[in-house]
Parts: structure tokens; sequence; C-alpha cells
């Protein structure tokens, strides 16, 4: 693991008078610089806490270049269709009585959870290149972070609970009504709320307890669990460990449990005689399926990968994928490939159009 004890490379060693402070984690963690001693006036840097933080300075993506302009304005674009997407996914689940099922209630749960998932992260980053706002308070990153974390790890539960409910859809039909009744829905959607806030409450209280010593200046867009740790002047090792937990209780399980409901609902779908069942079973299977990976991928990359193999510009790629792009496809992949849902918006859009020439 790293050693935070002094992240400067100018000294060889801990400062042998340097303040004791207490951390969970540790038993014996210091500061990296006594007060005023001749390394903190050299760098300008100092160990701070929150109790005296005025807060830290996020990077921002974009540069004033042509290029980088281009890729500014595709994100913005991506953004607004993005929360266009999945505002019209739950309005449309909402009006048409057709999609008044299991399966499109918690679709509409999902596209919820996408519309604030993406809205943590991109209105700052827009507000940071337009006007150069890229500092952000000490409570104002714990709060990015915790709805961050919340949002993201309720949508993994989301998506393992909605693999159950196509293998019941598909392995057991007939009792699907009784195995999927509203209440069922209903205490699904709670426990991957429950189940977000309880994760992002734990690490975030975690995360913001340690000291931190730098220049104050997160090498990320947004405040984000692993860019915060490599600004603390602390061992963090044990910290990191409860990380790796809390990863493989919110990604690894859930990611078994869909694996485990497919291979099951595969083999149903081979036993079908009709290949009209099976087509329309593989149809329904596959746009899940394609969320999920589109999903889980990035966030097993960033929170369970260790930190040798990151890096700045990377994790950056990589957030910008399933913090702008993943929750713009969610929809599209769900509207293009069920026809329920493309039909109710046809019959949404005539409505208009009669509207219009009445």
């Amino acid at each position: 693991m790293r050693n935070f004890c002094c992240p400067f490379t100018i000294l060889p060693s801990c400062c042998p008078s340097a303040v004791f402070i207490h951390h969970p984690f540790s038993a014996s963690l210091s500061k990296c610089f006594p007060p005023n001693s001749e390394a903190q006036q050299e760098t300008g840097r100092e160990c701070w806490n929150h109790s005296s933080a005025t807060g830290f300075v996020l990077t921002s993506l974009f540069n004033d270049s042509q290029l980088h302009l281009f890729l500014f304005s595709m994100v913005v674009v991506v953004y607004i269709l993005a929360m266009a997407g999945n505002t019209a996914m739950v309005l449309l689940i909402w009006a048409d009585a057709r999609l008044h099922t299991p399966m499109y209630f918690l679709l509409s749960q999902l596209s919820f959870l996408d519309i604030f998932f993406t809205s943590v992260t991109v209105p700052k980053m827009i507000v940071a290149f337009l006007f150069g706002w890229t500092s952000i308070s000490f409570g104002g990153c714990g709060a990015q972070m915790f709805f961050f974390m919340f949002l993201g790890a309720a949508e993994c539960l989301l998506l393992a609970l909605m693999a159950y409910d196509r293998y019941v859809a598909i392995c057991n039909p007939l009792r699907y009504p009784l195995l999927m009744n509203r209440r069922v829905c209903l205490l699904m959607v709670v426990a991957s709320w429950l189940g977000g806030s309880l994760n992002a409450s734990i690490q975030t209280s975690l995360t913001l307890q340690f000291p931190y010593c730098s220049s104050r200046k997160i090498a990320h867009f947004f405040c984000e669990v692993p860019a915060l740790l490599m600004l603390a002047c602390a061992d963090t090792e044990a910290y990191e460990q409860v990380l790796f937990v809390t990863g493989v209780v919110v990604l690894l399980v859930p990611i078994a449990f869909i694996t485990t409901s497919y291979v099951l609902i595969l083999a149903a779908v081979l036993q079908m005689h009709s290949v009209e069942g099976r087509r329309k079973a593989l149809a329904t299977c596959s746009s899940h399926l394609t969320v999920v990976n589109l999903f889980y991928g990035p966030l097993v990359y960033t929170y369970m990968l260790p930190t040798s193999y990151h890096s700045p510009g990377q994790d950056d790629v990589v957030s910008v994928f399933y913090t702008v792009l993943t929750p713009l496809l969610n929809p599209v992949i769900y509207s293009l490939r069920n026809k329920e849902v493309t039909g109710a918006m046809r019959k949404v859009m005539g409505k208009c159009g009669v509207r219009r020439n009445a």
C-alpha cells in the first residue's frame, strides 16, 4: 500500500517532531510536517482536516483548445439527451396502462435513478468549465460523494433485482403474478434505496474522517473516493480493505446473483419448443444484460482493481462513461429492443399529432 505518512519526496523519512493525530484505523498516524517547518515553507503545503479546511479544487476535464471545446459540447449534448430520454421513459411508463407491469415499474425506477445519478456530477463539471468555478467546499464534496455512491449502489442493487424479475417471468411464468406483485416490487425498490444509502453513509463518513495533506487539488472532475484518498496523509490500508469489502457486497455479489439468474434463464430458454418464445425471452434479457455490462464494468474497474492499475486520465474516461454515457444508453437500449415501449411511444406521438391538427 502507499505510504501516506510523508507524501513529498523531498524528505527521506517522516518528521520526528510531527504532531500526533488520532485516526480510527491506525493507532499512530502523524502529520507530515511540524508547524512552520522549513519543508512546509518550501512546498507551501500543509496537512489539514475538516476542522480547518476551506475545501477542495477539482480538476477540469477540458482546457481551452478547440478539440476539448468539441468534447465538452458532446458531453453537454449527451447529458441533455440522457435527462430527456430517462424523463420520457418515466413519463411513458406512468402514462401508458399497458406498461403498468413489474418489469416496467422497475425500469421506471432505473430511469429515475439515472436522472439523479448523472446530475450529481455533470452540472458541476459544466459550471467549472464555463465559469472556472472548480473549487468545492468540504461539505459540498462530502454531499457529492454521498449522493454519487448512494445512487450508484442503489442502481447496482436494482439491476440485480431486475434479473430476478426476468428469472421469475421466464422460469415460473404461472407464478409470476404472485411472486412479483405490487408489494414485492415496492420492497425491491425500497431495498435498493436503503442498501445504497447504507453503503454511501459508511464510505462517506469514513473517507471524510481522514486528515488531508497536499495542494487540496483532487485529480478528478468530481469527489470520488479513490481520487480523494490520494490526498490523505494517513495510512489508508485498513480503509481500502473496507472499501474492497463494500465493493464485493455492492458489485460482486449482485454480479454473481445476476449470473446465476441468467444461467437458469438460459437453461429454461433452451427447453422451450416455441421459436417465437425463445426469441422474445432472449430479446428481453439481452437488453438487461447490455445495461448490466455497461454499468458494472466501469465500476468494477474503479472500485475493485488495485491503485497500481489506475491513472487520473484513465479514471476520468471511465467515470465519464458510467456517469454520462450509460444513463443515455439505458432508455435507448430498452426502447429499441422492446416492441411494447416503441408501441407506447408511437401511441403517445400519435395523440400529440392529433391534438396539434385539432
